[in-house]
């Protein structure tokens, strides 16, 4: 056994066994998140952009890690034209395709043809201790230099009141896209959810641990008509739309933790409009 683990750390040593064999979860970065927008914000100190449905990462110079601390096996070519500075952003695709952003980077063998498919869309810089519309401006110029497809700067404008916000959120969700994100100009970035981010989306999304399912009737009959999910405070609700017939054909198990979205809570603090949207596969 003692010989078998020294040539074990002596062939990780000199690179012969595959990256994936390495250790695989590395502290969880200190990542800058979001609160929930509501109106009265002073728009004209906020820069405004599209929230991506991709997967969150922090490019540490080195590799991609997720939100929970793990290394994404992404291709050498995608990684290598990448700079020393460290850069916060979002692995994605398209609107709409956040399923296959996922299949894509759990593999710990990278698939190349899928990763051509893949962009590092890059909103924050946070090593540079200056704020962010010093910040936006140097990632403009490092990611302009990179000149490669694969790696954008998310793109930022303003907006001046919440009439104006609130019409751009509809155009751009019912283009497909998630929602908007407010990035307050003149903030410095902290490592943990802070006002100086905001998200701006018709519906909110939380995560739910599915508890039972529940038999459909009519049309759903020998399928699931909805499922009782658990809450972290203990809240139990039901959840009986935004399944597609394949998904109440073989509904997420029970004890899977799921996504969904919901429009505000009730008095007993139970989400309201609780909508299915997909079963957790990754950090977020």
């Amino acid at each position: 056994m003692i010989e078998k683990t020294l040539l074990t750390v002596l062939l990780l040593f000199i690179g012969v066994l595959p990256s994936n064999l390495h250790a695989k979860d590395l502290p969880k970065p200190a990542l800058m998140l979001a609160n929930v927008y509501h109106e009265g914000i002073n728009l004209n100190e906020y820069w405004v952009s599209e929230k991506y449905d991709g997967v969150r990462t922090i490019w540490d110079g080195k590799q991609l890690i997720s939100r929970g601390g793990n290394i994404y096996h992404a291709p050498k070519w995608f990684t290598q034209v990448l700079p020393k500075q460290k850069l916060d952003g979002e692995l994605w695709i398209a609107r709409q395709s956040f399923e296959q952003v996922v299949s894509t980077v759990r593999d710990k063998v990278p698939d190349d043809a899928a990763w051509r498919q893949i962009k590092f869309m890059v909103f924050d810089m946070p090593e540079l201790s200056v704020n962010f519309d010093e910040r936006l401006v140097e990632m403009e110029k490092i990611i302009k230099r990179l000149n490669t497809p694969w790696v954008k700067v998310v793109k930022q404008w303003k907006v001046t009141s919440h009439p104006t916000l609130m019409k751009e959120l509809e155009a751009i969700t019912k283009a497909g896209a998630e929602g908007l994100m407010l990035h307050k100009g003149s903030s410095l970035y902290k490592g943990k959810r802070s006002g100086d981010l905001l998200k701006v989306k018709r519906y909110e999304d939380a995560e739910a641990v599915v508890i039972k399912h529940i038999g459909g009737k009519g049309k759903y009959t020998n399928m699931l008509g909805a499922m009782i999910v658990e809450i972290p405070d203990g809240t139990r609700f039901k959840i009986g739309s935004g399944f597609s017939d394949s998904e109440r054909q073989t509904p997420p198990a029970v004890g899977k933790t799921i996504t969904y979205q919901y429009r505000g809570k009730t008095k007993n603090g139970i989400p309201r409009f609780a909508t299915y949207l997909r079963v957790r596969k990754v950090e977020n």
